[in-house]
């Protein structure tokens, strides 16, 4: 497995292409949810990604909240393969990159709520009740960077 931290600009047009290949065949057709992917964030984002055999077999994105200071958020966050560690290790990467590369106070996510106990794994704490987004339950949840986990 190779392991890539691109941002946008720096991604070739095969890798994009097989990043929301992945994004859409579990977000959009596994989970049956037509939602707006390509949602123009992608451009500024650093894209996490582990590619195998020509394929895209994790990736996630990191970017600025918008609406508040100094705080990161994770995002489509993915893996092709299942039950094998790679969630846990494209969560950890992705942590390690967000607070040595951006260096936020925190980490934001909007996770699914059956991913819950994952994400709390890695440190992130809920801070919000269950909401909906696309039709899925959801929670907010938040690492600081003062308790995140050392890799």
């Amino acid at each position: 497995m190779e392991w890539y931290c691109k941002r946008y600009d720096e991604l070739t047009l095969d890798e994009l292409y097989r990043i929301l290949q992945l994004r859409s065949a579990v977000f959009v057709v596994e989970q049956n949810c037509p939602y707006q992917d390509i949602d123009g964030i992608d451009p500024e984002c650093l894209h996490l990604f582990a590619v195998r055999d020509g394929s895209v077999r994790a990736c996630l994105r990191l970017y600025w909240k918008s609406d508040e200071e100094n705080v990161v958020k994770l995002g489509r966050v993915v893996t092709a393969d299942r039950g094998v560690g790679l969630g846990g290790e494209l969560l950890r990467r992705g942590v390690e990159i967000a607070f040595s590369r951006m260096k936020p106070r925190e980490i934001y996510i909007e996770a699914q709520q059956y991913a819950e106990g994952f994400y709390a794994r890695e440190g992130f704490v809920t801070c919000s009740e269950p909401f909906l987004e696309d039709g899925i339950p959801h929670v907010q949840m938040r690492l600081r960077a003062a308790n995140r986990p050392k890799m």
